[in-house]
């Protein structure tokens, strides 16, 4: 399928920051449990500043505007964008211009989210639900990220040119991979991040190259791209919430630490995303079902489509940086399975997706 299979590595990067992003909430909302949790393995000062050090990031997500070039490192790819930022009271705007490969244009209004392809003249307009519902799981209580992870600080180093706090955070299993993150000291805003795999060999890396912090917000800069949508042709996706068992699936056992944050039904990409099976291959016009599972900072997707032999023309694993993407034939079904986990936390997902029969479901 093309939503589920196709690879980009500044909107991955960007879950990325995302998913610490959440790791800030959840670190807030667990209070001083959390940090009694955490002095199991460190003593009650390094916790303490530990908590300290993630309070400073929350604040800046919420308060610091900011600008800068933001560049993305993996598989022996790179890639960079120019990334504004403005928060105004508790209006988020960004605006994300690519700087490789073909142009393209991100504009986010809270959960509003308008992408331009300048050269095909096409507007792609959706509202991503789910990048607030992840930090939203975390800041409802959830303190699951040390049952998973050891967090611990690791100092100073400096990023950009500013000297940024550094937190380690390694899993306790396989399921998942560990993180380093930098944050800037003075300002708290999160200026790298690196994902490790088992050997603490760097998957992937993602960082800011220059930027410049407490700049002015213009709202505007945003808001008139996207009403600038003259010549295009405008491509509204809508998202329906739906559950798994009515859609007639059950996922009989997720991986350790992982529960259900959202399913949706969702059209399929537009082809001006290519499909990694089939360049020449016809679109579909079939929705397309998405389950999101987090264990509280990264998350899986479950993709689920009816199987076209025109497009899904081979099973495959592939691995770009930290992102493993899996494909199976299920039947009449096709799976797809996409996260920055190993390869065998996606096995897990393929081998717990069961399809359900009528007398299943009564």
């Amino acid at each position: 399928m093309r939503s589920a299979a196709s690879t980009d590595l500044i909107p991955h990067a960007r879950r990325l920051f995302l998913a610490a992003l959440a790791l800030c909430l959840a670190a807030l909302s667990v209070g001083v449990a959390c940090a009694a949790r955490a002095s199991d393995v460190q003593n009650e000062g390094e916790a303490q500043e530990a908590r300290a050090w993630l309070m400073r990031i929350h604040e800046a997500v919420g308060r610091r505007n900011f600008q800068g070039t933001f560049v993305v490192t993996a598989g022996g790819s790179v890639a960079s964008a120019r990334i504004l930022h403005f928060c105004d009271g508790r209006n988020q705007y960004e605006r994300i211009d690519s700087l490789d490969g073909q142009a393209r244009q991100v504009l986010r209004h809270n959960d509003l989210v308008h992408t331009l392809w300048p050269a095909s003249k096409t507007a792609v307009i959706e509202r991503r639900q789910a990048m607030n519902e992840f930090p939203a799981l975390l800041q409802s209580g959830d303190d699951r990220i040390v049952d998973y992870y050891d967090v611990r600080a690791q100092g100073t180093d400096r990023v950009a040119g500013h000297e940024a706090d550094v937190l380690s955070l390694h899993p306790r299993d396989a399921y998942r991979f560990g993180y380093r993150l930098w944050a800037e000291r003075r300002s708290g805003l999160l200026l790298r991040a690196e994902v490790l795999d088992e050997n603490g060999n760097v998957l992937e890396a993602s960082a800011f190259s220059d930027v410049v912090i407490g700049i002015k917000s213009q709202p505007e800069l945003v808001l008139s791209a996207m009403k600038r949508l003259d010549g295009y042709r405008v491509q509204r996706q809508l998202l329906e919430p739906t559950e798994l068992e009515r859609e007639g699936w059950a996922m009989r056992q997720a991986p350790p630490g992982f529960r259900l944050v959202s399913t949706v039904r969702r059209p399929l990409d537009d082809s001006s995303t290519p499909h990694p099976a089939s360049q020449s291959a016809p679109p579909s016009t079939q929705p397309v079902l998405q389950s999101i599972y987090s264990d509280g900072l990264t998350y899986v997707s479950v993709f689920i489509e009816p199987f076209n032999s025109a497009v899904h023309r081979r099973e495959f694993l592939m691995a770009l940086g930290a992102t493993r993407t899996m494909t199976r034939r299920s039947g009449d079904w096709w799976i797809t399975v996409i996260g920055d986990v190993p390869s065998a936390t996606l096995r897990a997902f393929v081998s717990g997706l069961e399809r359900q029969t009528l007398n299943s479901k009564r």
